[in-house]
């Protein structure tokens, strides 16, 4: 039976074709480039309120507006991670220096007093066995790539493609700013089209759960990172800058802070700082880990509505898939999951 192509059904089919061939070409054009949009959305979310109150205080100057919410982002951003960077990049050479240093001279002596910890000749043994085999350590410095300038110069290419992905991202921002509330007009057009009234509650859940996400993660993991760095910074610890921004970085996933500090904890008790060590480790359970076992779950719970546990699941989920924009992407699918789930339950009672 031939094919006729003037038919209806013909022309639907070869219509559709047509659509996912032009959008799935899109899609590929734009997929290097997600990750920065995704940011810039998260960043226009954010900075509204202020770009608002620009708008008020700037009728009918709509460029200008955006503008100074760009560059006030891109300084708030900005200024605080290039200090950050050069503080971590001398924190960097003086631990690269004591890796060398331990390189040529091994392992310093444990005090005596370690033998007399529970556990402690266990501990003395092995410690004494890697301190007896300077091959070990050589291999694993190596494997931290500390003695390898390529190592260095693969991180410079990293920061660099950070640094694009970010200078994108700001730049996208100020179209977005610009001309935000034309763009969710038509999207919520487009979604209550196809999805109907239950749209609206899906965008809302949407904008609750990165407001909350931002707020409850991203916030509390740098409130962490400075918290811990003074204390590192009054125990003694060798480059705090760099390990306050480690704590910082390991806090954006929930509860894995703690590994920080109580390792260097224990380094500073192995080392016979007695009272360094309980001071680290005090301040560590009483103020770092409360902002993250209190404010956290308070700050992302209650806005959602979500359970914590499905938000822990949501960022760790996230982190997995989607790399570090995962954080959001993560907890944003399943708040719409459970709006939509909700919606279903109302709906099942209804009937």
């Amino acid at each position: 039976m031939p094919l006729n192509i003037d038919s209806p059904l013909t022309r639907r089919v070869a219509a559709f074709a047509f659509l996912i061939l032009i959008f799935g070409f899109t899609l590929w054009v734009l997929s290097p480039f997600f990750a920065s949009l995704a940011w810039a959305g998260i960043l226009a979310y954010v900075a509204w309120p202020l770009h608002q109150r620009l708008l008020d205080r700037l009728p009918e100057r709509e460029n200008i507006a955006a503008l100074l919410t760009t560059l006030g982002v891109a300084a708030t951003l900005l200024l605080p991670l290039v200090w950050v960077m050069f503080t971590v990049a001398m924190d960097v050479a003086t631990a690269t220096a004591t890796f060398k240093q331990l390189l040529a001279e091994g392992l310093p002596p444990l005090p005596p007093a370690v033998s007399a910890w529970p556990g402690g000749a266990w501990f003395v043994t092995q410690y004494q066995a890697v301190q007896g085999d300077p091959v070990w350590l050589h291999a694993q410095i190596g494997v931290l790539g500390l003695d390898d300038p390529a190592s260095f110069k693969a991180l410079a290419g990293g920061v660099g493609r950070i640094a694009a992905k970010f200078g994108l991202a700001v730049f996208a921002l100020f179209f977005l700013l610009r001309h935000g509330m034309s763009v969710l007009a038509q999207f919520r057009g487009v979604a209550t089209r196809w999805l109907g009234d239950a749209a609206r509650g899906y965008i809302q859940a949407v904008g609750v759960t990165v407001r909350a996400v931002v707020f409850g993660i991203v916030l509390t993991a740098l409130a962490q990172g400075v918290l811990a760095g003074l204390g590192y910074w009054v125990a003694g610890i060798s480059a705090p800058a760099l390990w306050g921004v480690i704590t910082a970085l390991i806090s954006l996933i929930p509860f894995v802070g703690p590994v920080v500090w109580i390792g260097l904890s224990l380094s500073l008790l192995a080392h016979g700082e007695t009272q360094a060590a309980l001071g680290l480790f005090l301040w560590g359970a009483l103020v770092v880990s409360w902002v993250d076992n209190l404010i956290r779950p308070l700050a992302i719970s209650g806005p959602t509505k979500i359970p914590f546990l499905l938000v822990f699941l949501g960022v760790l989920g996230g982190l997995n898939a989607f790399g570090l924009i995962g954080l959001f992407l993560g907890p944003v699918l399943l708040a719409v999951s459970v709006a939509i789930w909700r919606e279903w339950q109302v709906h099942a009672r209804s009937v």
